[in-house]
């Protein structure tokens, strides 16, 4: 660490910081500059007590949203560090599809401050590749943000704990029955790690919450497996209510949907 603030001034003169969605210049090598910031979306409260969904100003205390009383979520809460709009989506796009992984340390950095009360006694699992997807990609983004969010709370990260058995087409595009669907009997716990999840306290961890079918069936599979506690922690969650327009691309984004 020292190294590396040592170092830091001339990182700064060979490669001068740049805002990684818009390319403007700014005072360090991670962050967004002013314009970038102000465009994300954070969510804060009001919100429903059980899956934090933003309400409006004047909503009293402790209501509950109507996707929740419909159907009572079988996790203990989201923790989303944005909302999904066009500049999230740059983000998100840019570490799962562009091999950004430099963004993780900031997309974390967001996620983190949402996680208050965890600590060493709480566990962190990411949400799993099939094992095809892993070796065309190089990496699992759902994995380099647990890093960053382990090293951020202290939480211990198991990068395994949840497997993908099923190759499943991308689910961009696909409805939240569709998504459903393809998503039954794809994730399951790695029987190796089936011991540690009993009784824990479990951060599951994604890139972005679309229809939530995935997180679903990862709950599902924790669950099974006996897990005390299972909050989702995302770093952007798409509401419908919420619309995405896309005004230009970024290198290596160019993908328009809402990412699986």
């Amino acid at each position: 660490m020292v190294l590396n603030r040592a170092l830091a001034p001339l990182v700064d003169l060979v490669f001068p910081p740049r805002c990684p969605l818009c390319g403007d210049a700014i005072g360090a090598q991670t962050g967004l500059c002013p314009d970038c910031w102000s465009d994300l979306i954070i969510p804060g409260e009001p919100a429903c007590i059980q899956c934090g969904r933003p309400f409006a100003d004047g909503t009293p205390e402790g209501a509950i949203c109507a996707p929740c009383l419909g159907q009572p979520p079988r996790h203990d809460g989201i923790a989303a560090a944005t909302i999904y709009n066009e500049t999230s989506r740059k983000l998100v796009l840019a570490l799962k599809h562009g091999n950004r992984i430099a963004l993780a340390p900031l997309m974390a950095g967001l996620i983190a401050p949402k996680l208050s009360g965890v600590g060493p006694d709480w566990l962190i699992v990411p949400v799993p590749l099939h094992r095809w997807r892993l070796w065309k990609r190089g990496y699992n983004q759902a994995a380099e943000l647990g890093r960053q969010l382990a090293r951020r709370t202290g939480a211990n990260l198991a990068v395994d704990a949840l497997v993908r058995r099923k190759y499943t087409p991308s689910l961009g595009g696909l409805g939240k029955k569709a998504r459903k669907r393809a998503l039954t009997g794809a994730i399951a716990v790695n029987p190796k790690r089936a011991s540690l999840l009993k009784g824990a306290n479990l951060i599951l961890v994604d890139d972005v919450l679309t229809s939530g079918a995935t997180s679903d069936a990862c709950v599902s599979a924790l669950r099974r497996a006996g897990a005390e506690t299972v909050v989702i922690a995302c770093f952007a969650r798409v509401l419908d209510e919420v619309s995405v327009r896309p005004k230009r691309k970024t290198p290596g984004t160019e993908k328009s949907r809402a990412p699986s």
